[in-house]
């Protein structure tokens, strides 16, 4: 554990404020769930709760269904980080941070999709060259939790409608498993 020498004291209500430089370096924004741990050393650990997360190893798996039926790699990630890859190796991209586009493109609610005439690129995670080839938001009660995808290979040029809807049926269907 890294100690960061901020100190805060709790209030009355038994809240303690969790200081900005940490919540923007964290990506923690409000109405985000914590977790909350303990050891047995008397430490107080908060942790992101990811609700993607919880489902990486189903997410694991309908990504391979999903990168069997499209032909194209697939991402799928919580709003911070990668959950589930299939179609390329998993080290490559599992547990790497989102890119900010593709935080954009989640909360605008947005579908992306490469086509052979749009400037438009997507980028989806840090640190990785690889293209998104179709993205769309998975939306749980009304809330993103993350995104699924399609990755470009070298020989796309664009996204089939068939790729899309394929996208678009994924998140729809993962966002449905969340809430029950």
């Amino acid at each position: 554990m890294k100690a960061t020498g901020i100190v805060r004291r709790i209030d009355d209500l038994g809240r303690v404020v969790i200081p900005k430089e940490i919540r923007r370096t964290m990506r923690i924004r409000e109405g985000d769930p914590l977790e909350i741990y303990t050891d047995n050393d008397g430490e107080v650990i908060f942790k992101k709760y990811s609700p993607i997360g919880e489902l990486s190893g189903f997410a694991g798996i309908y990504a391979e269904v999903l990168h069997k039926t499209g032909g194209s790699p697939v991402v799928v990630c919580d709003r911070d980080h990668v959950v589930a890859v299939s179609g390329i190796p998993k080290k490559e991209l599992l547990e790497r941070r989102v890119s900010p586009s593709l935080e954009e493109m989640m909360e605008a609610r947005q579908t992306f999709t490469l086509t052979a005439s749009n400037a438009g690129r997507l980028q989806p995670v840090e640190g990785s060259d690889r293209l998104a080839l179709a993205a769309a938001p998975i939306l749980s009660a009304g809330d993103v939790c993350g995104a699924v995808m399609f990755l470009k290979e070298d020989s796309t040029a664009a996204a089939s409608e068939a790729d899309v809807k394929l996208i678009s049926a994924a998140a729809s269907f993962l966002g449905r498993q969340m809430e029950e």
